[in-house]
């Protein structure tokens, strides 16, 4: 594992500690990693999204009303 120096401001730092002595991490470091490999989950169900939505706009805009809309959703759900 790569070791880094890193530094925070007054009230990051402060909560940082917080965290520590409320013993939900053991350590700044285990605090750091944890909220970077949250980052990184956001940042990928973040890009799934994007490429979801930008295959629906590329598909082409629909005139179907709400109605419709929900009878086909539950025409494909029904099988």
């Amino acid at each position: 594992m790569s070791r880094q120096s890193i530094s925070f401001t007054k009230p990051n730092d402060e909560w940082l500690k917080a965290q520590i002595d409320n013993e939900e991490y053991s350590s700044k470091s285990e605090l750091v990693n944890d909220l970077i490999r949250q980052a990184r989950k956001q940042h990928a169900q973040i890009d799934w999204l994007r490429a979801k939505l930008e295959k629906s706009e590329r598909s082409g805009f629909k005139d179907d009303t709400k109605e419709q809309i929900l009878k086909q959703s539950k025409s494909l759900l029904n099988g």
